[in-house]
């Protein structure tokens, strides 16, 4: 089977569709990635086709984020580097004629793309964005209360915000796939012969359990991790930090914009201080301006979280997906400081779970508080038994391989060849 995988956005956003590309191809398929250019190196060495796309999006994305250039510019650009995507979706489609497509709802062409080549798609976000249910709030509600049906109610957001983009789709469905247009609030988790489309979510069912009204085509697969191709060789600098001290915490906001990030990095460094704690401080995408440095923080710009997550005593961060995963996954207590998006939604979790303090919203960060959540997340023996336990069930979920079955299922079921035995 030939499976053609569309993702976009930060390290978060692809790491996991390389990991399912990664569990595809070890199952005998064919694949191609299709995303921004800065990834094709990764994806060529872990022996994936890459598919082209511009870096254009993904550059205004991080200008957005890291507050390199003023916002109001920024977003002009927006809409012609979007239409320019879409365009480009097409283009690795038609260059590699797959038999099922695997996306990212940010690729806003994908789905009429698989209509085009009469092939079945799977959507996959490692969030539960995209199914009513009675049992919690649209993630984006996170700090929201809500009975049964509103918490239903809430998740009809989706189709607001999918007919923001109805003009430009309708227009790459006409003038360049020459199909008819849809409705401006059409559903697009429906196919056009009313079959519903597939959904993978990527997380753990044992930090965020499967509601039992969620629809059978709807699949909580466990969280996609990469395997290693070769290991991971730390810089001799780290090793000698880490073996000069007590275990330290890791502190990293990932994505988090450059705007602030020397107050950050000042309210890092006075709440380890207060904490009594060494840190390790992951750089990111300016989110922390590590500058001058005391003996018992080090500072790097990127690591492997499954190499450097399990020396930690706690992990501190944003509360992307891929992070807080990562972090449960090697069995660490979590302080997460959410800024937006889906961030307050596992932040909120975790802290429900016992699994790490209350979160800290970065615009309430503050030196004492951040303290206080690190000393517990670090200190608290209750709170580090359950954080090792669901390490433990995490660790022996086989999320990749629950999600290929899947997507092997869904392919026979169109005619797509599957490998030999």
């Amino acid at each position: 089977m030939k499976v053609l995988i569309s993702t976009f956005g930060t390290h978060g956003d692809v790491q996991p569709f390389l990991a399912l590309g990664q569990g595809l191809r070890a199952h005998g398929h064919a694949v191609a990635v299709c995303t921004s250019a800065s990834y094709r190196p990764t994806i060529e060495a872990l022996g994936l086709q890459y598919a082209p796309m511009s870096d254009t999006m993904l550059n205004l994305t991080k200008a957005l984020l890291d507050g390199s250039e003023k916002a109001l510019a920024v977003m002009r650009r927006m809409g012609p580097a979007m239409r320019a995507m879409v365009e480009e979706e097409w283009q690795a489609a038609q260059a590699f004629r797959p038999d099922l497509l695997v996306y990212h709802p940010k690729m806003l062409g994908s789905y009429h793309v698989a209509e085009k080549l009469g092939i079945p798609l799977a959507m996959a976000i490692p969030l539960p964005f995209y199914t009513r249910t009675r049992a919690f709030p649209n993630p984006f509600f996170a700090g929201l209360r809500l009975g049964g049906w509103a918490n239903q109610a809430s998740f009809r957001l989706m189709s607001v915000t999918g007919g923001m983009y109805s003009g430009m789709t309708n227009r790459f469905r006409q003038e360049t796939l020459g199909l008819p247009p849809l409705r401006r609030f059409a559903d697009q988790l429906v196919t056009r012969a009313g079959a519903p489309v597939p959904v993978l979510y990527p997380y753990s069912p044992h930090l965020l359990p499967v509601p039992p009204d969620f629809p059978p085509h709807v699949h909580v697969t466990g969280s996609w991790f990469l395997e290693p191709t070769t290991p991971w060789e730390p810089p001799a600098a780290l090793t000698a930090f880490l073996e000069a001290g007590p275990v330290p915490v890791y502190v990293g906001f990932g994505s988090t914009g450059g705007r602030g990030a020397a107050q950050r990095a000042r309210v890092v460094h006075d709440a380890l201080a207060q904490a009594g704690q060494r840190g390790v401080l992951a750089r990111g995408w300016g989110g922390l301006a590590t500058g001058a440095l005391p003996d018992t923080v080090y500072a790097l710009d990127e690591a492997p979280h499954d190499w450097l997550f399990p020396r930690m005593a706690a992990v501190v961060h944003h509360g992307g997906s891929g992070t807080t995963a990562a972090g449960l996954r090697a069995g660490k207590p979590t302080v997460i400081c959410p800024s937006y998006g889906d961030q307050p939604f596992w932040g909120r979790l975790v802290a429900e779970r016992g699994l790490g303090p209350e979160p800290i919203p970065q615009r309430k960060l503050s030196a004492g508080r951040l303290a206080e959540a690190i000393h517990t997340a670090a200190t608290d023996s209750a709170m580090r038994q359950r954080a090792m336990a669901i390490g433990e069930q995490i660790r022996a979920e086989d999320g990749v391989g629950n999600a290929v079955a899947v997507l092997e299922r869904v392919g026979q079921q169109h005619g797509a060849p599957l490998p030999v035995a």
